[in-house]
C-alpha cells in the first residue's frame, strides 16, 4: 500500500465570537480549499475544560481552577503545502495563549486497492 497525503485536516476549537476572524484567517493563507470551492469549513458547537497553572496568562479564567467554556470546535481541509502558514494564521488572530490546534494527515484515495 502507498500511502499518499496531500491534504489534512486542521481544527482548532475557537470562542464563538472569534469564529468568523479565525475562518477569514485560514482562508486568507490557503485553507478551506476542496477542488473548485473555497471557504469551506465544518463548525459545531463544544465544551472546552482546561485548568492554568500560575505561569499562564489565559483569556478565560484563573490559576488552578478547572474551567469549562462554549466553544465552536472549527474543522477545514488543508493542502500540505499551506499547513504551516495556515497554523502561523491561526495563532495570530486566536484569542488564546496556547490555541489547540490539530493537523490530522488525510490518506488520498489511491492509497486503498
Amino acid at each position: 500500500m502507498n500511502l499518499f497525503v496531500n491534504e489534512v485536516l486542521v481544527v482548532v476549537m475557537v470562542p464563538e465570537k472569534n469564529l468568523e476572524d479565525v475562518k477569514e484567517a485560514i482562508f486568507a493563507s490557503g485553507g478551506g480549499k476542496i477542488g473548485n470551492y473555497q471557504n469551506c469549513s465544518t463548525t459545531s458547537k463544544v465544551e472546552g475544560t482546561f485548568m492554568p497553572n500560575e505561569k499562564a496568562n489565559p483569556t478565560v479564567g484563573k490559576a488552578n481552577k478547572l474551567e469549562k467554556v462554549k466553544e465552536i470546535r472549527l474543522e477545514v481541509i488543508c493542502d500540505v503545502k499551506y499547513v504551516k502558514e495556515v497554523v502561523k494564521a491561526i495563532r495570530k488572530v486566536h484569542p488564546y495563549e496556547e490555541p489547540a490546534i490539530d493537523t490530522i494527515p488525510l490518506l488520498d484515495e489511491n492509497s486503498f486497492k
